[in-house]
């Protein structure tokens, strides 16, 4: 058993050393299938990010069908397991977005955004933490991921609230509830709103790096012990900027599907 630890041990001290040198195990993966002569003119590292990202969404969807499976039969379903489990951790997980949603969108409204919010959050969440992996990058430590993802929200807010009042409506809504100032706010709204995908994106992506950069520095300085609390440090980190990015999208969602009582107010005017 010691030898065993021992070479645990030091296939973790190597495997961070490799990862501080720039090795990744989805180049080592390029090297080995060929990819990166078949992509000599772009170094094959430029794409870790997408293909990392990829693998989180396979295990997610991996995962969501062994939970299907598990619970398809209506006792197994109903009855809880003991324990921590497989089931318990995610439904423990489920009932804390249910409970996000909840209290941001309300009681009425919430379970609606319920897929959207736990899916995105999970793979945020994810997405960052991945790279605390020796020999992984998190794919969110890319702005192209970040913005993506940003995009994304922005999307679904904006079609949501189109959904709920009206294409004519919820462009109102950005006119403000006067109608002499609409020529002043109407710009200023659009300008803010569409400035939002952009902040959620940046603000992912600097505390991202930002991150991985300290703990690649201290790892240098002490590679032993001091690199374990940074972990801790990064994994709470991790969970914070998924939670902000999922509570800043619910709160645009809320303001953009609430949008229709303003239209409402002009009709009756």
């Amino acid at each position: 058993m010691k030898k065993i630890s021992l070479v645990s041990l030091l296939a973790l001290i190597t495997s961070s050393a490799q990862a501080s040198e720039g090795f990744t195990w989805m180049t080592q993966l390029g090297e080995v299938t060929g990819l990166d002569h078949a992509l000599h003119e772009t170094p094959f590292h430029h794409y870790d990010h997408i293909l990392t990202f990829l693998l989180i969404l396979v295990c997610l969807v991996a995962t969501g069908f062994y939970y299907r499976a598990i619970t398809k039969n209506h006792e197994a379903a109903v009855v809880p397991d003991k324990g921590i489990t497989y089931r318990n951790v995610v439904e423990l997980y489920g009932s804390f977005i249910y409970a996000q949603v909840k209290a941001v969108l309300g009681e009425k409204e919430g379970p609606k955004y319920f897929p959207f919010v736990a899916t995105v959050f999970i793979c945020i969440f994810l997405s960052n933490a991945i790279g605390l992996i020796p020999g992984f990058l998190p794919p969110t430590e890319s702005i192209n991921t970040t913005l993506a993802l940003g995009v994304f929200s922005f999307l679904y807010f904006n079609i949501k609230g189109m959904k709920e009042a009206g294409p004519i409506n919820y462009l109102k809504h950005f006119a403000g509830p006067l109608w002499y100032m609409a020529i002043l706010i109407f710009p200023i709204e659009i300008i803010s709103t569409c400035i939002r995908p952009v902040s959620l994106a940046l603000r992912l992506y600097g505390n991202m790096y930002g991150d991985h950069m300290v703990l690649g520095t201290f790892s240098h300085l002490a590679p032993l012990f001091v690199p374990i609390i940074f972990m801790l440090l990064g994994l709470l980190v991790s969970f914070i900027q998924a939670y902000v990015f999922i509570m800043l999208s619910m709160v645009y969602v809320s303001l953009a599907t609430a949008s229709h009582d303003h239209g409402d107010g002009h009709a009756h005017h």
